[in-house]
């Protein structure tokens, strides 16, 4: 079976698990899915990062779901992919502001940020947030506006 096939098929396994709230068996058809498409099909790994980053937020995981959502936009096959998944992230951001847990995103992300540490402006980005949930004072003004205007919706 190809990998296109099968990750539709544990995506459609995923979903359903989730709407029975078996979030560890949604997690797991979706990090099968991330394994089989990270290569061969980046939109659907994409997809599967986003949709695991909502099942984190179920959990309260919200660091979890920032990590999937920087995998996405590191690994975003297209720049319209890349825009699509910063707006969904910054969507996180809002989320875990509002909820003030952005002093999570202090804690255990020098494993993404070595992952990232090759796309300049992403790693750029993410020590941005990870100085900010530190309550440190960050200068944005080298990012793209996209992740820029993500910042400073969640610092004003």
């Amino acid at each position: 079976m190809k990998a296109r096939e099968r990750a539709l098929e544990l995506f459609r396994e995923a979903l359903l698990a989730e709407n029975r709230r078996d979030l560890e068996t949604a997690k797991r058809k979706l990090d099968d899915i991330m394994d089989i498409t990270r290569e061969a099909e980046p939109e659907l790994y994409f997809e599967a990062c986003f949709r695991m980053a909502e099942v984190f937020i179920q959990e309260d995981n919200y660091r979890g779901a920032v990590k999937c959502a920087i995998r996405g936009i590191y690994r975003a096959p297209n720049g319209e992919l890349r825009k699509l998944g910063i707006k969904r992230l910054g969507d996180i951001l809002v989320i875990l502001k509002s909820e003030n847990r952005l002093l999570e995103l202090a804690e255990n992300m020098e494993p993404t940020l070595a992952l990232i540490k090759d796309d300049e402006a992403l790693h750029e980005f993410t020590t941005a947030l990870v100085k900010i949930a530190r309550g440190e004072k960050v200068n944005i003004d080298s990012l793209p506006e996209e992740f820029r205007e993500v910042i400073e919706t969640i610092t004003g």
